[in-house]
């Protein structure tokens, strides 16, 4: 599937202006394998999901730390790809067409912490929506309070996410995770 994007920019071809068609892998295993530039790229081109779209378990996946030293880029690949790898995914559940609640699947299936609501609203990422997932909740810990994800759709059944972390005022995106409906 491709995607095309107005925010990206447009070659020439004959003195006409036409925009790169971005190439969207087919699960978030193949999302892995991508570097935080070209995970911007597919976040900026995707689209905003339904609040009630991700409802259900989430296989998740852990893909990118912009800004990792690349000596480190390709053991945190691995580990990440691994089944060693404690996060699992994110369960979702709509409660209107406007918003939701979820909580992270660690571990096993079985263990599920750090609740957050969803709804959409402007991202972080450029000037366009997605939904968000807001942790700041009495239940978690004032390190996951300040953490807030959002997602954007890449294809049915696949979304793409990015971390954000809000330190000293301001949001720093701090990785990129993958998510998609379990087969």
């Amino acid at each position: 599937m491709d995607l095309q994007s107005p925010d990206r920019p447009a070659s020439s071809t004959n003195g006409r202006a036409t925009a790169k068609p971005v190439v969207i892998p087919p699960d978030v295993d193949a999302l892995l394998a991508l570097g935080a530039d070209a995970l911007g790229e597919l976040y900026a081109a995707a689209s905003v999901p339904r609040v009630d779209e991700l409802d259900g378990d989430l296989r998740g996946r852990m893909l990118a730390i912009p800004r990792l030293p690349s000596a480190l880029v390709a053991p945190i690949r691995a580990f990440a790809g691994s089944s060693a790898f404690p996060w699992r995914g994110k369960s979702f559940a709509s409660q209107s067409a406007a918003n939701g609640e979820g909580i992270n699947r660690v571990v096993s299936d079985r263990v599920r912490l750090f609740r957050f609501g969803t709804f959409i609203g402007p991202s972080r990422a450029g000037a366009f929506d997605a939904l968000q997932l807001d942790y700041d909740r009495p239940s978690n810990p004032f390190f996951i309070r300040a953490i807030k994800d959002e997602v954007r759709t890449l294809r049915p059944g696949l979304w793409l996410g990015q971390a954000w972390l809000h330190v000293g005022g301001r949001d720093h995106l701090a990785l990129y995770f993958g998510l998609q409906k379990q087969r």
